[in-house]
């Protein structure tokens, strides 16, 4: 990904690492629509109204069913995690909901494994697949995407970074990364080959890959890991949860657009494309964005299919 695809599981290392884990995993100011002043987006998804016009592109089963079954892998956010209760909530989860409403559906969002949503889009398991998935030219080949968002990549080590890590030499170092993301691609395609180039060892293992990125996140707190690498506002965003433990090093880097992932040649695709134009046309798209903090992220026009690599 700059978006992900899949990750193993850290076993937590002390209560220290227990106690992070929990906050990265929900935010419970961010899971109110009214604390901290954040923009109350809830109201603002309740009263979007269905559009007629998109609503008539709707294939007649899912119209039928009444539904948009959504898969999300929740634990990356702000863009896709549990809050306290166990209800997935995040970015994607409020986009996902207010795009169903233009369509006059509602959203079911349902907690996944990363890879195996794609599948689940081709199996017709999801008629969408909404979390944090990069728009590249090889998704592309196996699903529509319907572009949303931007982002890029971060990294992000201890406070202080104690290990002097150069962000761009990672040349020999532990780094923590969600497996089948763009970042694990990066190190396994790009850094550990600069490396061999250099006559440099590569990057530990082609990275420490996990099932979770809180998981990511705990091996860089807990000492296991040096660095970590992600996608640049769920990198901020454990930044800030993390309490002081983290801070970030570098530029944010290989800026793209995040899409929201449908069956290749779905009826669906531009039904989905124009609830996303709508929605940021009529201001509903920033102020869910506003909600969780992520208006760097902004897009104005929504493309399908519009990879940039």
């Amino acid at each position: 990904m700059t978006a992900r695809t899949q990750r193993t599981r850290l076993l937590a290392a002390g209560a220290v690492v227990a106690s992070v884990s929990l906050v990265l995993t929900a935010c419970s100011s961010s899971s109110s629509d009214d604390s901290g002043g954040a923009p109350n987006a809830g109201a603002t998804i309740s009263a979007v109204k269905a559009d007629d016009k998109l609503v008539a592109l709707v294939p007649a089963d899912v119209k039928s069913s009444g539904k948009l079954v959504v898969g999300a892998d929740a634990s990356y956010a702000p863009d896709e995690f549990k809050d306290d209760s166990g209800k997935i909530i995040g970015m994607d989860v409020d986009l996902a909901n207010a795009i169903a409403a233009k369509l006059g559906l509602k959203a079911d969002v349902q907690d996944s494994g990363f890879t195996a949503i794609i599948p689940g889009i081709q199996s017709n398991k999801f008629q969408l697949g909404m979390s944090s998935f990069t728009d590249n030219k090889e998704r592309e080949q196996i699903v529509d995407m319907v572009t949303y968002f931007n982002s890029g990549s971060a990294i992000a080590v201890k406070k202080g970074n104690p290990d002097k890590i150069d962000p761009n030499d990672l040349c020999g170092k532990k780094v923590a990364v969600q497996t089948g993301t763009t970042q694990a691609d990066e190190i396994k395609d790009t850094r550990n080959p600069d490396c061999v180039k250099a006559g440099k060892p590569g990057i530990q293992n082609d990275g420490d890959k996990f099932d979770l990125q809180t998981d990511v996140t705990n091996a860089v707190v807990s000492g296991r890991d040096q660095a970590l690498m992600a996608d640049s506002q769920v990198v901020d965003y454990a930044i800030k949860q993390s309490g002081g433990q983290l801070e970030k090093i570098g530029s944010t880097y290989g800026v793209a657009p995040y899409g929201v992932a449908l069956a290749k040649g779905s009826q669906l695709t531009p039904a989905v494309q124009g609830a996303v134009q709508s929605l940021i046309d009529d201001g509903t798209y920033k102020q869910i964005l506003a909600k969780w903090g992520v208006e760097a992220g902004a897009i104005d026009k929504s493309t399908i299919n519009g990879a940039v690599s």
